[in-house]
């Protein structure tokens, strides 16, 4: 459900909210670990500047600063720390301290990549494609030959403990969005290819995958003005 709306004072409804801009951003993730746990989510869009400021102003926002998901009576933001939540909640967690930093360690990495990927719209069109190549470079040469390594290492179907996990969830995320940008990216890559295939056909991940779904596009080099001036004004 896409609602552009005001920010609700109590959520009697008990529903997951979300308030952000109509895009992928920090969000996104958000969006793709909330659907891979099976749990139903509203959005509510702000689509000015004017907007933003007056949610600013609401007093709900603690760092002035979106994403802002209402979950469980709480007005949560800062991503790692919704992710977080989120992700212990509906024990994609792990099973003990020991998967936990395993799985702590697999995606901030990814989240490193995702920060490059999300950023490179933003980059003036001269050095547009020079970024691409960096972005190219770390997948290829830094981010996924680890996790490949991890997935040959111990020869199970999950990132970590055999059992479906966040790492699982965020990593299929990164995949996508590099083959957006390079469609043969996991070409020297086998096992991560199998692992996509093998989490792309998790139920609650595929209903994400279809047309339809709450999953955002990839931004247009035509949105980015409206978007840097809903953020900067």
């Amino acid at each position: 459900m896409c609602i552009k709306g005001k920010l609700t004072g109590k959520n009697m409804s008990g529903k997951v909210k979300l308030h952000y801009f109509n895009g992928r951003g920090r969000m996104e993730t958000i969006r793709w670990l909330l659907a891979g746990a099976g749990v139903e989510f509203e959005e509510y869009f702000f689509e000015t500047r004017e907007e933003l400021i007056k949610l600013q102003q609401s007093g709900v926002l603690l760092f002035q600063q979106v994403p802002l998901v209402e979950i469980d009576g709480m007005k949560m933001v800062q991503t790692r720390a919704i992710l977080n939540y989120i992700a212990a909640k509906h024990n994609l967690y792990g099973k003990d301290l020991k998967e936990r930093v395993l799985i702590d360690m697999y995606v901030e990495a990814t989240m490193d990549l995702n920060d490059l990927i999300m950023r490179h719209p933003m980059q003036p069109p001269e050095g547009r494609e020079k970024n691409l190549a960096l972005i190219v470079d770390k997948a290829t040469n830094r981010y996924f030959p680890a996790y490949e390594k991890v997935l040959k290492d111990h020869g199970q179907d999950y990132l970590v403990g055999n059992q479906f996990s966040r790492a699982d969830v965020q990593v299929l995320e990164t995949i996508l969005m590099m083959e957006e940008m390079k469609p043969d990216i996991l070409a020297k890559f086998p096992l991560l290819q199998g692992f996509k295939a093998r989490i792309s056909n998790i139920p609650t991940i595929k209903k994400f995958l279809q047309p339809g779904s709450q999953r955002k596009s990839k931004i247009e080099e035509k949105m980015v003005p409206q978007v840097m001036k809903i953020f900067y004004g």
